[in-house]
């Protein structure tokens, strides 16, 4: 099947939308509930008038049996020109998947501090819209530099997060990942691992992040909901610790919220 989009839609013209990754596994789609709540959230902040039902409709017409990423698109749809319309037609709601892998769980991760910054006073900052290039910009500038993905700081000099996940460091014996008014996502992962944390003698600090504090932390992992975390082993060329230990927890207490079956 295949589907067409306007060269009117706002979500091409002008970013004019948000956005939802999940992974379905056997047909169904992981998180779910947390997954389509926090994209009808962000279409309320945006003013996009769009009913449950139809993005709900969008992704059960999306699944399969085979192990998949899905993304989930709501745009404002079609309207005149200019930035705020009189009026717009109806929401284009639009899914599109992608073949999955389990091999994408825990692969390491070599970091460099990308040049751009993310502002966390945006009041898109903690929403995933359409509008990525400044991490597109970040991910180009990885690349470059022969790496895997790139950290980008607030306007402040604080860890906001990595071009595609969060980041979640462990220090001492508390897990720490940056405030949501630092400018990161509420990634599902995220909280996730949050909840659990707690339950694997791990005190939680979701506070400013400070680049330099993950040189002496205990572990260091990016986390979304495609390849869940990541240990990060390098930072600007220099070595960050591992902890297998703390990793293979994390991930089990992941994989049971989640109701995925153990590794």
């Amino acid at each position: 099947m295949s589907a067409t989009l306007s060269s009117e839609d706002r979500g091409f013209t002008l970013g004019d939308g948000v956005f939802d990754t999940a992974l379905v596994l056997d047909g169904r789609m992981l998180a779910r509930e947390r997954h389509v709540g926090r994209l009808m959230a962000a279409t309320d902040v945006i003013g996009i008038e769009v009913a449950r039902g139809a993005v709900e409709s969008a992704i059960d017409a999306a699944l399969t049996g085979a192990p998949m990423i899905l993304r989930t698109t709501v745009t404002r749809g079609i309207a005149a020109r200019g930035l705020w319309p009189a009026s717009t037609g109806a929401p284009t709601v639009v899914t599109a998947t992608a073949p999955w892998s389990p091999a994408l769980i825990g692969q390491p991760a070599r970091l460099i501090t990308a040049t751009g910054r993310r502002n966390e006073f945006s009041p898109t900052a903690n929403l995933k819209t359409l509008g990525y290039l400044d991490h597109i910009l970040a991910a180009r500038e990885a690349a470059q530099a022969g790496v895997d993905d790139a950290l980008i700081l607030n306007t402040r000099g604080n860890v906001a997060c990595a071009t595609i996940g969060n980041v979640v460091a462990v220090i001492g014996d508390a897990l720490v990942t940056p405030a949501l008014h630092e400018g990161c996502l509420p990634g599902i992962v995220r909280t996730l691992l949050i909840e659990a944390a707690p339950a694997l003698g791990l005190a939680v600090e979701e506070r400013a992040l400070a680049p330099r504090e993950l040189a002496d932390a205990r572990a260091v992992f990016l986390t979304n909901s495609v390849r869940l975390i990541r240990p990060v082993t390098a930072l600007d060329g220099a070595e960050l610790a591992r902890a297998p230990d703390i990793e293979a927890a994390l991930l089990a207490a992941l994989r049971a919220a989640l109701g995925m079956p153990k590794a």
